[in-house]
């Protein structure tokens, strides 16, 4: 099954915040992360049955590799939501809204 990918602007404003955490430290970092996270967005799409359902039963997780932030997803028919990009370090309990 092909699957759409739906990220909503709020986890576009959280990415371009990563961009700019990372940039300030190191230039060029900004841009590693930002291509992480389209890598994994990009594997989510293919495969977004691969990670486990955490949160209430619908939500589902995958961690980056280098960078300590998840993604937030769920699958609704043919569309993947993606409902945060966040950052691990953050209240744990903010995750999803």
């Amino acid at each position: 099954m092909d699957y759409k990918l739906n990220v909503w602007n709020e986890v576009k404003i959280n990415i371009i915040d990563g961009f700019k955490r990372y940039e300030d430290k190191r230039i060029g970092l900004g841009g590693e992360f930002v291509n992480e996270v389209e890598d994994m967005l990009n594997y989510i799409q293919k495969y977004p049955e691969h990670f486990q359902i955490k949160h209430r039963n619908r939500y589902r997780e995958a961690v980056l590799k280098r960078f300590p932030y998840i993604i937030i997803y769920e699958i609704i028919d043919n569309i993947v939501v993606v409902f945060e990009v966040f950052p691990t370090k953050d209240d744990p309990d903010n995750k999803v809204k």
